[in-house]
């Protein structure tokens, strides 16, 4: 009985049969302490607000997504990918320009490209992305390259 005052009310407030002190709703009573209070009311989602991803962003985006389907090296002065993208709604519109070896299946690059990007966007920015355009803007030929870059690739 350490923590009840000689009145027979404990020191929290509530009364022995645990309903809180006369004049306090039951949803604003205490619970060890900490008062509670009722919930929010819930708000449609339609009513709070939009979250828009800026194209910039999904471009970026989109240009990691074709480095990593490239995951072989490309020839020392090709230049990383670059994308544009517009966004209308959720759907994103993508063209990706890329330098690329050759010989090498250009085909084969372009499709793991397209894929990579696709599926990049719609995990990171849940958009939707019906076709992916490949610029191919450089060709490396391996053949011209620097003998020291022939070699670092070899080894």
């Amino acid at each position: 009985m350490s923590g009840t005052p000689p009145n027979g009310t404990p020191q929290d407030g509530t009364r022995r049969d645990g309903a809180p002190p006369d004049g306090v709703p039951p949803e604003a009573a205490s619970s060890g302490g900490v008062p509670l209070r009722a919930a929010p009311a819930r708000v449609a989602p339609a009513d709070r607000g939009a979250t828009r991803i800026a194209d910039r962003v999904v471009a970026k985006i989109a240009a990691q997504a074709a480095r990593e389907a490239l995951a072989e090296p490309l020839a020392d002065r090709a230049a990383a990918p670059h994308a544009t993208v517009t966004v209308h709604h959720d759907i994103a519109r993508v063209r990706v320009s890329l330098e690329l070896d050759y010989p090498s299946d250009l085909g084969a690059q372009c499709a793991a490209v397209r894929s990579q990007v696709a599926l990049r966007i719609e995990e990171c920015a849940a958009m939707s992305v019906p076709e992916v355009d490949i610029d191919i803007e450089h060709l490396h030929a391996t053949h011209t390259r620097p003998a020291a870059g022939r070699d670092r690739r070899l080894r």
